[in-house]
């Protein structure tokens, strides 16, 4: 009789491994549930991130739905002021973020470099070679960079479909476009900064055909929601450098909101997320991590926040392969890599500034 029990004691624990790792993938590692059992002792995550909490909250509902028992402290900044909020806690020891997950890709690396730690996500071999940093800081998106203008009020032949393009149209009407141009603030925007150093980086007459954009005056701003209702509003008529997610989103129920995608070369962003080095919910932090790169989350942040997959396996076309398809070779993906560092050095990063305002007589 006793050696009954034990073999049933022996199939209850075989049966209950198995459904325990049944929930997994089978190329996540055999012991994951021990991230996940810690995971649900810590019982949060806490996340700072300049991603928009409206567009976010699909995938934290998805998140916490898939993991109960953990739920998600979502801090939403922009860009510059979650740099300097996260490197001021770190500094003071105070407590932090467990996760980072930003739009700013070089202040998002700096950061990942100084703070993260080392963690293979069991997802990377679903992603880019590109966006993957020595295990530590991962792009987690697939997101072009647009042009936008108010559609009742520019006519359909001064639409601009280059960067040049869209300089020599202002060049030659300053009058019309008085104070009618918009893009970020790169001296308040970490994200606004960076994109315009990719410009920089792309275009070999870059302070030149910055110059002509600003012929009629910019005006400059620290978020692109911002951005996006000036324009629709017709405020202001054109504005560039937008996420091309939120345009998007944006577009589907705004007549007055058109998107151009520019035909010389489209920057692609890609928001960096990485794990502290020293995370108060290490293992929660994990779990966020690799829900945000895995199937289900990248299905989420496609099909649900309008946020393109840096996957080529989602539902639909708002991924990696969609936007290959319908874009081609004009796509230029930043790399989430060194090259983003070179003017994050302080004297290098303000004569840049001096010389972005000089171009846009700011």
């Amino acid at each position: 009789m006793l050696r009954k029990i034990n073999v049933f004691v022996i199939a209850v624990t075989v049966l209950v491994s198995v459904s325990a790792s049944a929930q997994f993938p089978a190329y996540y590692p055999t012991d994951y549930q021990n991230i996940v059992d810690g995971a649900k002792k810590e019982g949060k995550v806490v996340v700072y991130s300049s991603t928009d909490i409206k567009a976010a909250t699909p995938l934290i509902k998805g998140f916490e739905a898939a993991n109960p028992g953990v739920r998600v402290e979502y801090n939403d900044m922009n860009s510059t002021e979650l740099y300097n909020r996260y490197i001021s806690e770190q500094a003071s020891g105070s407590n932090s973020g467990d996760v980072v997950w930003s739009s700013s890709m070089d202040t998002a690396l700096k950061l990942a470099i100084d703070y993260a730690q080392e963690y293979l996500s069991p997802e990377q071999a679903e992603l880019p070679a590109w966006a993957i940093w020595k295990n530590k800081a991962y792009g987690t998106t697939y997101e072009p960079v647009v042009f936008i203008y108010n559609k009742r009020l520019l006519p359909p032949t001064d639409v601009p479909d280059t960067h040049a393009a869209l300089a020599k149209l202002i060049a030659s009407q300053p009058d019309k476009f008085k104070k009618k141009v918009t893009t970020y603030d790169i001296e308040k925007s970490g994200l606004g900064f960076m994109l315009s150093v990719q410009d920089f980086k792309a275009d070999p007459n870059y302070f030149t055909t910055l110059a002509d954009t600003a012929k009629g005056g910019l005006t400059v701003q620290s978020s692109t929601g911002t951005m996006m209702e000036r324009v629709s509003s017709g405020e202001n008529l054109i504005g560039f450098n937008i996420l091309g997610s939120y345009a998007e989103a944006r577009a589907r129920t705004d007549p007055s909101l058109g998107i151009i995608y520019p035909k010389d070369y489209i920057l692609v962003l890609s928001r960096v997320t990485f794990i502290s080095g020293n995370a108060a919910n290490s293992n929660a932090a994990k779990l966020w991590v690799n829900y945000v790169l895995s199937e289900q989350g990248q299905n989420i942040l496609a099909n649900q926040s309008d946020i393109p997959s840096i996957r080529k396996d989602i539902d639909g076309n708002n991924d990696i392969d969609g936007l290959t398809q319908e874009l081609g070779q004009s796509l230029k993906p930043i790399p989430v890599d060194e090259s983003l560092l070179e003017y994050m050095e302080q004297a290098k990063r303000l004569n840049y500034i001096k010389q972005w305002r000089t171009a846009a007589a700011k």
